[in-house]
């Protein structure tokens, strides 16, 4: 029987799904019942099979997989396909024929994403056809009663031990907001939505409503004017950098601690998808790259399930902050990546053309960085003798005073019932009947077409059947109000006042209270390390994942409280630099005994460039030269991370 590690945070899923932001963050509460072994039979049925004629299949459901066996017309002795893992399982479905001759029939269909044989996932359903009783209304029941029992298994509901498996079981249709960046990677994240992301997530039974981004933080200002009670997720479908607006457009709301809670998710369909690698990681998954990447976290979101994600909170010279689910990167690393920005149209192999320009023109910076490591426990950040000051901390001037927030005009466009294929301007689509269930594949609001997927000439079309009831403790949902830009739904009731309009570049003075820093240009407390000289990099990441093939920080988790703190000095060769990026796609560039190579595990720092130029990211975002320091704030935001743990092929 698995049992829980002691340092392993609770996960809820799709199924146990608290309403409101803070809920949905405390109430990480797991079933109640205990996990079953993995090999216990659930059901076992003999069934049908569509559209082959005559073909009869015996199955048996299990916590972790489903078991085909052929019965006739001849058993196989090595059956292909005879074990379907729910880890590669997106949904199941419940049909029936609309042949007069099949009228007693009913049907079932399981939506699969197996790896073929060179890594790659194909989509493949599997359609069994239920006719054991003599009429469509018990068949219904039992194609119904293996169809909940599956979407329990994957959902991590609990079933109940007495067998009565009903449809009431499954709660309400989670709500997403998807944001797609368009022009995401090489452009092609709304292709790879289109053909990817929409039909599984519609097979999962999600309830979604999506976006397109129009322009550069479109999404900040987009998340500042949500009702965020509507939705149970938010997920953006592109790379690391249109999660970043989101985060800083909840620290722009007056309700940020509330909003900040609110579940995000990503669907990589960007360049670097730093944070998708680490999802794919903690999902068992091997590494991916491209649409295996992608299939691979959006089998996760269908599951269901959360992590706290720790988030720092960085303050920039200017006295300005921002969010970071990443890192904060100086020298090589983010040199790389702001001056590969010109071969975007590459994909992720711009990182590697970079890598290789930036070995060519290798630069050394001097500054000095300082931290808290993970085991001092913080002390008073105002100490009557500190350490010295760099000349750069000396002419800071005073943080500025709060600018008042940014009014935006509303964006005059709801989220409407669109079909597929979209034009590219068309900016929003839902799920037909959003947030209503999803029994069914099609985004048009049609029947899946199952003769086109698995059947030829003449075989008798299936259609859905009716949604499966929502419990009735799930009142229906109201609509959803239109989306727009500008005033949060807290504003009257938080008692602070409406936003004013100001400059698109106001500081945000919002945010977590950095307890363990003082103000920048003031000492810094006892008990901190210093470290200055000449440095080829620094980074500070969060993660593990510096990109979807990188392993900076492999022992890294999403809420470890820790900022993982890497750095290599001045004076490595450009062949040893190189192969410290070698190794990193394995997560084994510290047992290379680097000289060079540095690692410390913090709470807080502050970094000060002594070199003057160069470029500081955050999460991969360019920001302003100068001195930084940082803060790692334990589970403040919320991942949608799918179940933990390793997908094993039973026996």
């Amino acid at each position: 029987m698995e049992t829980q590690r002691p340092d392993q945070e609770l996960t809820w899923s799709w199924g146990h799904r608290p309403r409101s932001a803070p809920d949905r963050a405390k109430a990480m509460a797991p079933p109640p019942p205990p996990p079953l072994a993995a090999s216990t039979p659930l059901l076992h049925g003999e069934f049908g099979s569509f559209p082959a004629r005559g073909s009869r299949f015996a199955l048996t459901l299990t916590p972790q997989a489903l078991h085909v066996q052929r019965l006739r017309p001849k058993p196989e002795a090595r059956p292909r396909g005879g074990l379907v893992p729910l880890a590669e399982v997106s949904g199941c479905c419940t049909l029936r024929s609309r042949s007069p001759s099949d009228a007693a029939a009913a049907y079932f269909c399981i939506y699969t994403y197996p790896q073929g044989r060179r890594g790659g996932r194909r989509r493949a359903a599997r359609t069994f056809r239920v006719d054991g009783a003599a009429t469509y209304e018990e068949n219904r029941a039992e194609a119904q009663r293996w169809a909940t029992a599956l979407m329990c298994l994957l959902r991590g509901l609990p079933l109940p031990g007495d067998g009565e498996i009903t449809p009431e079981l499954l709660p309400k249709p989670p709500r997403l907001l998807l944001l797609v960046n368009p022009l995401g990677g090489r452009g092609l994240a709304w292709q790879w939505c289109k053909t990817h992301v929409l039909p599984m997530i519609s097979e999962a039974g999600l309830s979604f409503n999506l976006i397109q981004t129009e322009r550069q933080n479109h999404a900040r200002e987009l998340v500042q004017g949500l009702r965020l009670s509507e939705w149970d997720g938010i997920v953006t479908v592109s790379g690391d950098g249109l999660l970043f607006e989101v985060l800083n457009g909840f620290l722009d709301r007056p309700d940020w601690e509330e909003a900040v809670k609110t579940p995000v998710g990503i669907l990589p369909c960007g360049s670097g998808n730093a944070l998708a690698g680490a999802v794919n990681q903690h999902g068992g998954f091997e590494p991916a790259l491209g649409v295996d990447l992608l299939l691979n976290c959006s089998l996760l979101l269908c599951r269901g399930g959360s992590r706290p994600l720790d988030l720092m909170s960085v303050t920039l010279a200017s006295g300005s902050r921002c969010l970071s689910f990443l890192s904060v990167a100086w020298g090589f690393v983010s040199d790389v990546d702001i001056q590969s920005e010109r071969f975007r149209a590459l994909g992720s192999a711009r990182f590697t053309l970079g890598t290789v320009l930036g070995l060519a023109t290798l630069h050394t910076y001097r500054g000095r960085l300082s931290y808290l490591p993970a085991t001092v426990e913080p002390t008073s950040p105002t100490p009557a003798r500190g350490l010295p000051r760099a000349k750069s901390e000396l002419t800071l001037a005073p943080a500025p005073a709060p600018a008042p927030p940014v009014a935006h005009s509303p964006l005059h466009r709801s989220v409407s019932d669109l079909p597929l294929p979209l034009p590219l301007p068309q900016p929003a689509l839902t799920s037909p009947g959003s947030p209503e269930p999803l029994p069914i594949l099609s985004l048009n609001g049609g029947g899946p077409e199952l003769a086109g997927d698995w059947g030829g000439a003449g075989d008798a079309p299936l259609s859905p059947d009716p949604p499966l009831p929502s419990p009735p403790s799930s009142p229906k949902a109201a609509l959803l109000s239109p989306i727009t830009e500008g005033v949060p739904e807290t504003l009257a009731s938080s008692g602070l006042p409406p936003p004013t309009p100001g400059s698109p570049g106001a500081v945000s003075t919002r945010g977590p209270h950095d307890h363990l820093l003082p103000p920048l240009g003031t000492p810094l407390p006892p008990g901190w390390v210093t470290l200055e000289g000449d440095f080829v990099l620094m980074l500070a990441i969060s993660p593990s994942h510096l990109g979807a093939d990188l392993v900076a920080a492999p022992h890294a988790r999403f809420d470890d409280g820790l900022v993982h703190l890497c750095w290599v000095r001045g004076g490595i060769s450009r062949a040893a630099l190189l192969r410290l990026f070698l190794a990193m796609e394995r997560g084994s560039h510290f047992s290379l005994g680097c000289p060079q190579l540095g690692y410390a595990a913090a709470r807080a720092f502050r970094l000060e460039p002594l070199t003057p130029r160069g470029v500081l990211t955050v999460d991969g975002e360019q920001v302003e030269y100068g001195p930084l320091q940082a803060q790692m704030h334990p589970g403040l935001g919320t991942l949608l991370t799918g179940p933990p743990g390793c997908p094993r092929r039973e026996p």
